[in-house]
């Protein structure tokens, strides 16, 4: 038996193959289905099976399309709701893969479908559970996504009652050497607190996970509620797209590639000004020149979250990078959380008419009054550290709809932690002006001003 680990490290996002005598299951694969075709051809191996534990909300998955190239099954729990050929994977469910078994465990909690599937190795050992986002590396999932998406719906507190039943009744039975794989490590938003690792061993969770020990059912329940990250806009998108199955990978990226850079400022100007601009190129560049209302959405490790928390699905938008090659990049990371079929054009851009003024936070040390300050951190971030006693809140994923509560009677200063997500805020904000107030980016001059 050889188990391999897939890492999309911008989605903090694991995916799975297990080879066993010839045969292959994958198990919640990622957009791009080629690293598994790479791997099933280096290892000689077929395809036979792809397992998904439940309709992800942070990434779109292959699994129909790699049964459309490979005639491999897709097993899903019954109470998922799919719209494509399925064969259903539950509670006493096994699949003979070469001379393994993997084993369907309903454990639900994070959706009201989460599946984790049992490995018995040839020896008919408890080898490994992968678990999905049920059980992470010092976590669990977060319990919130499923309110008003999927087949089944359920409220975050029934789903909270459910993961807790979930952890000690199904996964914290197993003995302690068995191998624990996740479908997310530390930087995803399904969860809270993961830790960096990328596996573990069920010993190791009941030692030092928070979320197996020692709490009554009402003390978990709350605990597990409190302070979850925010839910970008495509979270419940994905989950449909998942459901449903999502058009072929290499099809998509293709249509979009198709289209020719933009580099003149004529076929620039004539840009639809009803259609959002997301230009990824570094601050610095966006700062010196940019196109009118455009948002400073910069190529980073987070781009793709941020992209799916900033434009709404189905919101068609332009892109532009600093050279083809990045360009190719970010329209491959669009369409891992499914965007890719809203890019209306990508470009180069090589001018712009608009620049932002660099701001050293001089004047605002000494006269913080003479600014408005807009602090676009999350709500958890501002609880625990607020840095300017006057701030208005507005965190950065509800920021485009919320400009109105801004005042404009005074230059405007935006802030985050470290600098990312305030060049974004920054030209939001600028966008709606009109010019009719200065806006600044403090960036990462804010270190200067935390305790």
């Amino acid at each position: 038996m050889k188990i391999k680990q897939f890492e999309d490290k911008n989605l903090a996002h694991y995916s799975y193959a297990i080879i066993s005598e010839g045969e292959m299951a994958l198990i919640d694969p990622a957009r791009n289905p080629q690293p598994y075709y790479d791997f099933a051809k280096q290892n000689d191996a077929k395809i036979t099976s792809v397992i998904e534990t439940h309709p992800h909300a942070d990434f779109v998955s292959s699994h129909l399309e790699i049964h459309n190239s490979t005639d491999a099954k897709i097993y899903v729990s019954k109470l998922l709701g799919a719209e494509y050929v399925h064969h259903t994977f539950d509670d006493g469910d096994a699949i003979e893969l070469g001379g393994i078994t993997l084993k369907a465990i309903n454990t639900p909690g994070h959706s009201p479908d989460s599946i984790s599937i049992l490995v018995i190795d040839e020896k008919g050992k408890e080898h490994a559970i992968f678990t999905g986002d049920t059980l992470f590396m010092g976590d669990c999932g977060r319990p919130d996504l499923r309110e008003e998406a999927g087949a089944i719906t359920a409220t975050r507190a029934e789903l909270a009652k459910q993961m807790f039943h979930s952890l000690r009744n199904k996964l914290m039975t197993l003995p302690d050497d068995v191998l624990v794989y996740p479908a997310h490590g530390a930087g995803s938003l399904c969860g809270k607190g993961l830790r960096e690792q990328n596996s573990s061993t069920i010993g190791a969770e009941r030692l030092s996970n928070w979320s197996v020990q020692d709490f009554s059912e009402e003390e978990f329940i709350k605990e597990l509620l409190l302070d979850q990250p925010f839910i970008p806009k495509y979270f419940p998108f994905d989950v449909g797209i998942n459901k449903k199955g999502a058009d072929a990978y290499a099809v998509n990226i293709s249509k979009v590639l198709k289209r020719e850079p933009i580099t003149c400022q004529g076929c620039a100007n004539s840009l639809n000004p009803e259609i959002i601009i997301i230009d990824s190129r570094p601050q610095a560049q966006f700062k010196k020149t940019h196109l009118k209302n455009s948002i400073n959405l910069m190529n980073d490790t987070k781009f793709e979250t941020w992209l799916g928390s900033i434009v709404n699905p189905d919101e068609e938008f332009y892109l532009i990078a600093e050279n083809e090659t990045v360009l190719d990049q970010l329209i491959e990371r669009s369409a891992k959380i499914g965007y890719e079929k809203q890019i209306a054009l990508g470009f180069v851009l090589n001018y712009g008419n608009e620049e932002m003024k660099l701001f050293d936070g001089t004047e605002l040390k000494t006269n913080p009054e003479a600014y408005t300050i807009i602090d676009i951190r999350n709500h958890s971030e501002v609880k625990n550290n607020k840095i300017f006693a006057n701030a208005i809140h507005i965190p950065l994923h509800e920021l485009r709809e919320r400009t109105n509560e801004i005042p404009f009677h005074k230059p405007i200063v935006v802030h985050c932690a470290g600098g990312y997500r305030s060049a974004a805020g920054s030209s939001i904000i600028k966008s709606k002006l009109n010019g009719t107030s200065q806006v600044f980016d403090l960036s990462e001059t804010v270190k200067h001003f935390q305790p």
